[in-house]
């Protein structure tokens, strides 16, 4: 069975067979995917009034400790969205009553970003739903298959210094 991708290697080989077009192989379909799940996963989120940055902050102050509170780095760092996107977002979640920002008890500079409890609702009903949408994109692949793509996708991002700090 062939994809698109296949067809551009195809091209490829044909119009400048001494080049290896393979990094095109993964690259390609890894790109194609990425635009692919982003369509359903903002079908997901759309349907709880959310889009990916806001349900990433959320989420992130749901799972990071018990009081549900980070500052603004700390939840940078700790989600999937850029510093430019944090204070930006904050304001929106905040004019929408689910987070709340308070100073920091021992810089009088900073704050905490606290996911309020409409935020905590907001994020527990649409987790579930979130899940069955990524386990929907996956069903194609068994668990060993999501098992060897999720370990050979780590190793990708940490060549490319995506660890853990």
């Amino acid at each position: 069975m062939a994809d698109q991708v296949d067809r551009v290697l195809e091209q490829w080989a044909a119009m400048r067979p001494e080049l290896d077009a393979s990094p095109m192989g993964v690259i390609g379909r890894l790109s194609r995917l990425s635009r692919l799940i982003d369509v359903r996963l903002r079908e997901t989120f759309r349907t709880h009034g959310l889009d990916g940055a806001s349900f990433d902050v959320l989420a992130t102050l749901r799972r990071s400790n018990s009081e549900h509170r980070l500052t603004p780095a700390a939840l940078m760092r700790a989600s999937m969205i850029t510093s430019g996107a944090v204070t930006q977002r904050l304001d929106r979640l905040e004019a929408k009553g689910l987070v709340a920002r308070a100073p920091h008890e021992t810089d009088g500079r900073g704050v905490y970003v606290t996911l309020t409890d409409e935020g905590r609702a907001l994020v527990d009903e649409t987790l579930p739903d979130h899940l069955a949408t990524e386990a929907g994109i996956l069903a194609a692949l068994g668990g060993d298959e999501q098992a060897a793509l999720a370990d050979s996708l780590r190793t990708l991002l940490e060549s490319l210094g995506d660890g853990v700090d």
